[in-house]
């Protein structure tokens, strides 16, 4: 159906690496898989041990949960449909499809933004208050700040999603990314989008920027709080139970930024999906691989629960 220069778009083609020759693409193919398969297992085995194992019960472990949760959910969203582009070269989404993978991959993003800050704000807790810490990270807290965490990717990606397909597309459908990501939609747009690009900067500036700040707040009384103790073995274990987390928001943050804060004169299309590819795919791949390899509590609980599973084993058998 068309009306003057504008065209009812029904589905839209994801470019993804079509660029690429077949021989690159069925590489990207097994390699992404790889990763994506390790992806799943990986923060799957963090959920279920952080559940059955008695001794990972405390507010890090619930929201390391949340985070392991979050990791998967942020990967079905985008990781299949790139994997089919990829395979089967199927690279046809449908309009609702391609609505629906963006509400989800703004929806999981701002809430990884704010449970990063509150993870942050319980390790704040954990070193600087740790007589206090039982008392003000109990149950009903963890859960409040875990739903506070959730809760703001839905406003958010209610408004920008329904704005964005609100709007007259007209000409190519072509997607020029290997997901449905606002920018690359934006350019399909035959219509004024300047109130609405205004609006996309100052929210993804303060989704970003709001729950940093928190963080930058934490770590800050963190290392003050770490420089005070005397010896240098009590530094080390303190510094040691956030050195994960930290390194986990570097990773997500600096990916991040590079992807959707660089001048727009070095933000070509191809860079923007390299870069993409670093926070929707390898990030959630080394979270789970981060916290085991750097938490004891973690590997020794990896160990009792293998040993706890051949046990079971010998006993069916």
């Amino acid at each position: 159906m068309a009306r003057g220069n504008e065209t009812k778009v029904s589905e839209f083609i994801l470019m993804s690496f079509s660029s690429l020759p077949v021989e690159i693409q069925s590489l990207l193919f097994m390699m992404f898989l790889i990763i994506y398969l390790v992806t799943l297992m990986g923060n799957s085995l963090i959920i279920l041990v952080t559940l059955a194992d008695s001794m990972l019960q405390s507010p890090m472990y619930f929201f390391l949960r949340n985070l392991s949760f979050l990791e998967i959910g942020f990967n079905l969203v985008i990781v299949p449909k790139m994997l089919g582009t990829l395979l089967a070269r199927d690279t046809t989404i449908s309009f609702l499809g391609c609505a629906i993978q963006m509400y989800f991959f703004f929806f999981f993003g701002v809430a990884e933004c704010f449970l990063l800050a509150t993870m942050a704000y319980d390790r704040y807790v954990a070193i600087c208050n740790p007589l206090h810490y039982p008392v003000i990270m109990n149950q009903r807290a963890c859960a409040r700040l875990a739903a506070l965490s959730w809760l703001p990717g839905f406003p958010v990606a209610t408004v920008q999603t329904t704005w964005l397909f609100s709007f007259p597309f007209c000409g190519t459908n072509k997607v020029n990314h290997f997901f449905c990501d606002s920018p690359p939609v934006l350019r399909l747009v035959c219509a004024n989008t300047a109130l609405f690009e205004i609006y996309a900067i100052i929210g993804t500036i303060l989704v970003v920027m709001t729950p940093c700040m928190l963080i930058l707040c934490s770590y800050t009384r963190i290392a003050a709080a770490i420089l005070k103790i005397p010896s240098a073995t009590g530094k080390q274990k303190a510094f040691s139970t956030c050195s994960s987390h930290l390194l986990v928001v570097s990773l997500f943050y600096v990916s991040s930024s590079l992807t959707y804060f660089r001048p727009k004169s070095n933000n070509s299309p191809e860079s923007k999906k390299v870069l993409s590819l670093s926070y929707t795919i390898v990030t959630p791949m080394l979270n789970p691989i981060i916290y085991s390899l750097r938490n004891n509590e973690v590997k020794n609980a990896l160990s009792r629960t293998f040993r706890r599973a051949i046990s079971l084993r010998n006993c069916v058998l």
